[in-house]
């Protein structure tokens, strides 16, 4: 699998150690970065490669930026590979979610965490969108179907407020249709994920640990779109199912993961703790991730094998084009959340002016100013 690599294994996994510290901003700003980085900038994987890695992640249930970065691990270190990107990338917010979720326990509420997550939640906004324009120009260009397709994810993904599956499956169709009127349909290759999903009910259910564990691999196995998407089933099961936190508790689970870097399903790892401690953590984050990394790493053999294939290609561009278009969406629904009052809207204006402006300018520099000025708004008449 090494062939044609033009960095190591360890720069690899070094890069996404430092995404997964570093990496504000969920699913849109990350996968965004990974583009920017590893696609145009450094020029480690290919942009086929990069767009292979969105479709798959895309059809597959699980968290987005996760899966893409253990795909992206996989293209030429093989399943190893795939192993250690997960890891590094997802290791450092559970470490930093785990410490967080001992300091709530210990001193109750989060009241200056919400507010750095005032000042950073709006320059957050900022830095998605100007990764969701730079990703958006390299990928769609001047495709004018691109562009429809881009544009009818982009407003569902803002009016529905999630990422629609079937959309997605129907951009990839139309879009293989037009470019590749396909001669012979392989069947089959669609369903190829459908047969991993493991029975997940037969499990027994005579501990908290055991239900954490059944609760949280269903969530990483059957719930699709990027990390946002979670939300909603988690709130079902913890708050109204199992009662495991009350309804304040669950909305700080959820800032917590929205404030701290790496991937915004890190929010079960902070869940887990407050339900069963560090074991509760443990098996939370393990339980919800396992599944994605099954269900990328598996049928990532075959996404290589066919993926260059014209047909195959044109479907994959499709998908990829209505999910940048998803995440464009996304800016807007997160943008609506988060953007409550004319300090906010500053601070996310400022932040596109700072970026467009600077294109070296580093993001965590911004995060800390924002962070900063989110506590003086709080503690300073």
């Amino acid at each position: 699998m090494k062939q044609n690599a033009s960095y190591s294994l360890n720069d690899l996994v070094l890069y996404f150690a430092r995404l997964g510290t570093l990496g504000f901003g969920g699913p849109p700003a990350l996968v965004s970065a990974m583009h920017r980085d590893l696609v145009m900038e450094r020029q480690w994987i290919s942009e086929d490669d990069y767009r292979e890695g969105m479709a798959l992640a895309q059809l597959a249930p699980g968290p987005l930026a996760a899966q893409l970065a253990i795909y992206l691990g996989y293209v030429h270190y093989g399943i190893w590979g795939a192993t250690l990107v997960g890891v590094a990338f997802i290791l450092p917010s559970f470490v930093l979610v785990v410490a967080l979720g001992w300091a709530y326990l210990q001193f109750g509420g989060l009241p200056w965490m919400q507010a750095i997550f005032y000042g950073i939640g709006a320059a957050v906004i900022g830095i998605i969108a100007i990764g969701s324009y730079k990703l958006t120009t390299k990928t769609v260009g001047k495709d004018q179907l691109g562009w429809a397709l881009f544009a009818v994810s982009a407003i569902a993904t803002a009016v529905t407020e999630s990422e629609l599956l079937w959309l997605v499956l129907l951009s990839g169709a139309i879009y293989w249709l037009v470019k590749t009127p396909p001669q012979l349909i392989r069947p089959g290759v669609g369903n190829s994920i459908a047969f991993l999903l493991p029975p997940l009910q037969n499990f027994p259910t005579d501990s908290v640990l055991w239900k954490l564990a059944i609760f949280f691999a269903k969530a990483g196995t059957f719930v699709f779109g990027s990390g946002l998407a979670i939300v909603p089933f988690l709130y079902g099961g913890v708050v109204k199912e199992y009662g495991w936190l009350n309804e304040q508790q669950f909305l700080d689970a959820v800032a917590v993961a929205m404030i701290t870097p790496g991937p915004v399903v890190i929010t079960v790892a902070f869940i887990g703790y407050l339900v069963a401690g560090f074991p509760g953590a443990c098996v939370a984050a393990l339980a919800t991730f396992l599944p994605c990394y099954l269900l990328t790493v598996l049928p990532a053999p075959y996404f290589k094998r066919w993926g260059k294939h014209p047909g195959v290609k044109a479907f994959v561009d499709g998908i990829t084009i209505a999910a940048v278009g998803a995440i464009a969406g996304a800016v807007v629904v997160l943008a609506r959340r988060q953007l409550v009052d004319i300090p906010a809207i500053l601070i996310a204006l400022a932040t596109v002016g700072l970026l467009y402006r600077f294109k070296k300018l580093p993001e965590l520099s911004i995060i800390g100013g924002a962070a900063m000025i989110g506590l003086l708004m709080r503690y300073i008449p």
